[in-house]
């Protein structure tokens, strides 16, 4: 009798807009080499925040990179999205006039927020100078599904499409909401998030968090598994990835970067960091369960890092719960914390990490960090050489949401 086995979601493009750089190479050079561009926030209207400090996308000219037509109707959030999107496809070799077959390839991303910055400037004209003056894409610019659509719509994709929205962790739930279309049929789908969380509006609305760092020193801001943990520093950007049925990017003559093996994810609520040790632990579990992997096939982990010591003690003990003794001899990283957390877009920019780790045999450090007070084997002030075939990828939202997502080596399988 045979047996079916359905396809293997494998990443074969992956395009990258961060706040160091505004290319996969550039992030990753920046990444391997454990920069910090962590530094004073200079967007017009934030001079008097008690927020200073965040990972700001510089250099960012959209006007180069996307058509007129759509940068009139969303918001930078969006902008961000398709411009990674465009270079994800690209790194795919996807990215033709139209696909032969639209209906084969989907669009999924994850949004926190959405478009604040876009939103915030309607308002303003809508009560400073009369309804009137409100252009029609109000409508639509803000709303967290905007990144989809408009992707969707400049690319002519007509495959599943979808938004999630779980906090941080929706962008390891998006990339596995990826996976599991490709395994049901669907042939590929542009993924990832991107967020634009600095602007006046969107910075007030965070202030809200007590988890948020309002430190000055860019230095010292953002400290996970420190003495000195201080909170999380945000910032935006994200990337997109192209995930994609096995067999057809082989056919294509693609290459395959990295295959997306196994995905968990619990709730545990907002703020409750304590009992994230529980539901961290269990997204763990459950992802390596889905990839068939033993603790010990884990080589490296990227840490979700909040940087508030109960949040950081919890995971410590969540990727010991749930690794056991291999928890403390594998490497662990949190590359975030020379870029800030990009809330829904920091996940997936773990997992690019992670990928680019693998194929260069080289685990990233994690800036500004150096004295940790945590059982972890935390890599620190300059990458180390290592022989990457499987990454864990964390992720908690402040919501409560927990992720887990296993990634293997170009086509790599269970060992």
């Amino acid at each position: 009798m045979s047996t079916h086995h359905p396809p293997r979601a494998v990443v074969t493009g992956i395009g990258v807009i961060a706040p160091n750089g505004l290319s996969t190479d550039a992030y990753w050079k920046s990444v391997r080499e454990g920069l910090s561009v962590l530094d004073r926030i200079t967007r017009e209207g934030c001079e008097n925040l008690p927020l200073k400090v965040a990972g700001e996308v510089r250099a960012f000219d959209a006007s180069t990179l996307i058509e007129e037509r759509f940068l009139v109707q969303t918001d930078r959030f969006t902008h961000y999205a398709m411009a990674a999107a465009s270079l994800a496809l690209d790194d795919a070799g996807l990215s033709g006039e139209d696909p032969e077959d639209p209906f084969s390839i989907g669009v999924v991303t994850a949004a926190g927020s959405g478009g604040g910055e876009f939103g915030q400037r309607e308002l303003q004209k809508l009560w400073g100078q009369g309804s009137k003056y409100v252009g029609p894409y109000q409508s639509i610019a803000w709303f967290y599904a905007a990144s989809t659509g408009q992707i969707s719509i400049r690319s002519g994709l007509k495959g599943p499409c979808g938004v999630v929205a779980s906090d941080e962790a929706g962008g390891l739930d998006a990339l596995a909401h990826a996976a599991r279309a490709v395994r049901r049929g669907t042939g590929a789908v542009v993924v990832g998030s991107a967020e634009a969380p600095l602007a006046p509006y969107s910075m007030v609305c965070q202030l809200g968090y007590p988890e948020l760092s309002t430190v000055e020193d860019p230095d010292r801001a953002y400290r996970p598994f420190t003495t000195a943990a201080c909170g999380f520093v945000p910032a935006e950007g994200g990337a997109m990835l192209v995930v994609e049925d096995e067999k057809r990017a082989r056919d294509r003559g693609a290459a395959v970067r990295a295959t997306v093996a196994g995905h968990g994810a619990t709730f545990t609520g907002a703020s409750r960091w304590a009992e994230s040790r529980e539901g961290l632990a269990r997204a763990i579990r459950v992802a390596l369960d889905e990839a068939d992997c033993a603790p010990e096939e884990i080589d490296v982990v990227f840490a979700d890092a909040l940087g508030v010591p109960e949040a950081d003690r919890a995971e410590a003990l969540a990727i010991a719960d749930a690794l056991g003794a291999h928890a403390a001899r594998v490497p662990v990283t949190a590359p975030k914390t020379g870029i800030g957390r990009a809330y829904c877009g920091a996940p997936v920019l773990d997992t690019v990490a992670a990928v680019l780790a693998m194929e260069h045999g080289v685990v990233p450090p994690t800036p500004n960090v150096y004295d940790i007070c945590h059982d972890l084997d935390l890599v620190m002030s300059r990458a180390r050489p290592a022989e990457l075939r499987t990454a864990l990828v964390l992720s908690r939202g402040l919501m409560g949401s927990n992720a887990a997502l296993v990634v293997r080596r170009g086509g790599d399988s269970a060992r």
